[in-house]
């Protein structure tokens, strides 16, 4: 998603890639970042947190009238159909990663 956001262009791809997935870590309750995440990817849990929240309301927020191309691409199970999953509530997400 963050393809077709001229805001995100702006971050590391490191970072952005380690954001994701917290993020997505967070959204499936498979754990939270852990020392080995932190040493092979830079970042600690708490450089990650403001762009987590921003990736979160990315997808909460996306219009559905254009750019619809990449949605449509990871919406297929080839893909494991992850343009389908349902974005965090944002109090809730906040509240995890404070205790991250």
């Amino acid at each position: 998603m963050t393809l077709q956001e001229y805001d995100y262009a702006r971050e590391s791809p490191s970072k952005l890639a380690a954001s994701c997935l917290l993020l997505a870590l967070t959204m499936k309750n498979l754990g939270g970042w852990t020392p080995t995440l932190e040493y092979y990817s830079g970042y600690c849990s708490q450089d990650l947190h403001s762009l987590v929240k921003r990736l979160n309301f990315l997808l909460t927020y996306q219009p559905r009238d254009k750019l619809k191309a990449v949605r449509t691409k990871y919406s297929h199970r080839v893909f494991f159909e992850v343009a389908k999953v349902t974005p965090m509530d944002m109090l809730k997400l906040e509240e995890i990663l404070k205790s991250c």
